[in-house]
């Protein structure tokens, strides 16, 4: 594609697509607030309820890179919309679940239906956007990832806090019947032809350094990017006392410095190039993290928000870096699989942030616990969580300076 503007259809696909990782971001996080209500609703346990996340966050990392070989297989139009559906019919299943069995169960097989919605988007806009715009188009797609992370507390937290914890899930059931019209209207002129090649293993792309470097460092980013969405809610209602539909505002703050943030990533991504913008990204990050562990305790809730307002663009800055840097270099037939193996890094992150950080947190709080801890108490355990994801984050730009010590070897 010669013309570094999209056609007006082409505009319509690009939101389809944005729309879709939206709503597998937004899936992840939007049960996060809920997880204190679920803990109180079936009278069970923090490592219980952490089984709400922790199934749709497998069922993603297990399928996401055979949704994007998929596509590459048998074209990534169809396989697309089949995950719309799976992911619509499960979020309804989680919406009517009479039990945390059955929405724990309803919520990996929405997973299974968000693998496709994370790993197509990206290839399909390989074959839009013309090269030099591809940062802006990649900034795009992240903007929506960010703004469904960082949407889902707030969105949640307001609607628990309205209606109950079913109305989160009952949300995403109609937002996935809105995407799959849209996506039958957008997609339908579009070409879907399955690729001949056969792409190679997953495992012979791990050994590569131009490949590994970013994935591992996608996976140390979507550890702390979880964090700031699963241990912040405890804080802010057990810390500071909020409620719901106030740790919902308070959370809504992440998603505006989102939409703020995420296209102008991609354009400085286009300007600057990929490995400068990521590891702007990674060090203004680290710098909101050490935000996290220093201002709520100084001056409470405008501390918190502040933190996120500069962890959230920098997380825009290097997922529009990493991204555009990978998706740049993949060949036409491996496309796909890359798309799905970058996925794939950044919930695995998801998980390890999901299920390791929420459990440092418990284990500094003591035997207290969440309900018995002082404010304090708190404040402490919660400082000492976010300097270590602080350090997960200068490990990660650590990463990208050897990388970059090591191409300049080699030149």
């Amino acid at each position: 594609m010669k013309n570094a503007t999209p056609l007006p259809h082409n505009r319509l696909v690009l939101a389809t697509l944005a729309s879709a990782i939206l709503l597998a971001s937004l899936g992840i996080s939007i049960a996060t607030v809920a997880l204190p209500t679920l803990a109180r609703a079936f009278s069970a346990s923090v490592a219980q309820v952490q089984w709400v996340m922790l199934a749709y966050l497998l069922a993603v990392t297990l399928a996401i890179v055979s949704a994007g070989r998929m596509g590459d297989l048998h074209g990534h139009r169809r396989v697309l919309l089949a995950g719309i559906v799976l992911f619509t019919l499960a979020s309804a299943a989680a919406a009517l679940a009479p039990g945390l069995g059955w929405l724990i169960a309803a919520r990996a097989a929405q997973g299974l239906g968000a693998a496709t919605l994370m790993a197509l988007p990206l290839s399909l806009a390989k074959g839009l956007i013309a090269k030099d715009r591809m940062g802006a188009a990649m900034g795009l797609l992240g903007t929506m990832s960010a703004i469904g992370t960082a949407l889902g507390p707030s969105a949640g937290g307001l609607l628990i806090g309205a209606l109950g914890w079913r109305s989160a899930f009952a949300l995403l059931t109609m937002l996935g019947a809105g995407l799959l019209l849209l996506a039958l209207t957008a997609l339908a002129g579009t070409k879907d032809r399955a690729s001949a090649t056969r792409a190679p293993l997953a495992l012979g792309l791990l050994r590569d350094r131009a490949v590994a470097t970013p994935l591992a460092m996608n996976l140390l980013v979507g550890a702390v990017m979880m964090a700031t969405l699963v241990v912040g809610p405890f804080f802010l209602a057990f810390g500071l006392g909020l409620t719901e539909a106030q740790t919902g505002l308070v959370m809504a703050t992440g998603p505006v410095a989102a939409a703020l943030s995420g296209v102008p990533a991609g354009r400085i991504t286009d300007r600057i190039g990929a490995q400068a913008s990521l590891r702007a990204g990674l060090a203004l990050a680290a710098a909101g993290l050490c935000g996290f562990a220093l201002l709520p305790a100084a001056i409470g809730v405008p501390g918190y928000m502040l933190a996120l307002v500069l962890v959230t663009p920098g997380f825009q800055l290097f997922m529009a870096g990493n991204n555009t840097a990978v998706m740049r270099a993949a060949p036409e037939a491996h496309k796909g699989l890359l798309s799905g193996l970058l996925g794939l890094s950044r919930n695995l992150g998801f998980m390890l942030g999901a299920s390791l950080l929420p459990l440092l947190f418990a284990a500094l709080l003591g035997a207290d616990g969440l309900a018995h801890s002082s404010r304090q108490a708190m404040e402490q355990a919660f400082a000492t969580t976010f300097l270590a994801t602080a350090g997960l984050c200068l490990l990660s730009l650590l990463l990208a300076l050897r990388r970059q010590a090591a191409h300049r070897g080699i030149t």
